[in-house]
Order: C-alpha cells, then structure tokens, then sequence
C-alpha cells in the first residue's frame, strides 16, 4: 500500500493574524485538494471556501489528540482536518475519520456536516506511514505551543 506524506502549515491568517493549520499531502495544501474536488464534482459553493485549524479561536486540545482522532466527543465521531476561510471551523468544516494503527494514520469518510447530501467517497482515503506522521504532528504541536507564548 503506497502512504502519502502529510505536512502541517503554520501561517498567519490574512484577515485575523492568528495562526493557521492547513495540512498538506504529498506537498499539495488539503484546502487546494478539496477545492479541486468539490468544483470537478460540480458542488456549489465550491472553491476557496475552506481554511486552515485556528487554534487560538477553538480549544481542540492537544495537536496529538486532535490528529489522532481523539479531540473533544462534542464534535461526534468525526475530526475537523480543515475549518472556514473566516477562520472558524464549525462554520464551514471537512470532516474526517481519523484511525490510527501502530504502522498507519488514515483518513477517510470525509464529510461536509453543511450538505449532507453531498457524496466525498471519491475524496481520499488517504494513508500515512504512522512514524512519519507521528514526526510532522509533534512538529506541529512545537509550533501551536511556541505561538501561544
């Protein structure tokens, strides 16, 4: 089984100045993956709608809980992995299922908790190798922690 590579961008928002976290796989920013995906599908609205994890706006806990799908019950059984291009996940937000084994990280079973009718089987899975995921998580948790002082 081939395993994407995942990234986490810290940046700030353009609007707000508080920090942003956008994974990317394999390089490609998940906003520009999804995008790409929901405008082929021809879903509307589509296209720039989503952005980054804004941590300061919403106590997800832990990075490592968070991307590991163990962040709040509150949110269901699903994870946030993107939120709003207002910088508010719970506005307009990509969900995802997040399971986690000792060698693999999956996402899968995206959804758009807005439109339920909206079908994202062709979105992903997407299957990371769990050391290498595990290395860009604590990274990331590095730089939530070092913005929050």
């Amino acid at each position: 089984m081939t395993h994407q590579k995942i990234y986490f961008d810290c940046r700030r928002h353009a609007e707000r100045g508080v920090l942003e976290v956008v994974p990317r796989i394999d390089r490609i920013p998940l906003t520009d993956l999804i995008d790409r995906f929901e405008m082929d599908a021809g879903m509307q609205p589509a296209g720039d709608a989503y952005g980054g994890l804004v941590p300061q706006f919403f106590r997800f806990g832990a990075m490592e809980d968070h991307f590991h799908g163990r962040s709040t019950g509150a949110m269901g059984p699903k994870t946030p992995v993107l939120g709003c291009e207002c910088g508010e996940w719970g506005c307009w937000p990509l969900m995802a299922s997040i399971t986690v084994t000792s060698d693999r990280v999956t996402w899968d079973s995206f959804e758009q908790p807005h439109r339920k009718t909206r079908d994202y089987s062709g979105f992903g899975p997407f299957h990371f190798d769990r050391h290498q995921y595990d290395d860009a998580v604590k990274a990331l948790s590095a730089a939530v922690s070092s913005d929050e002082t």
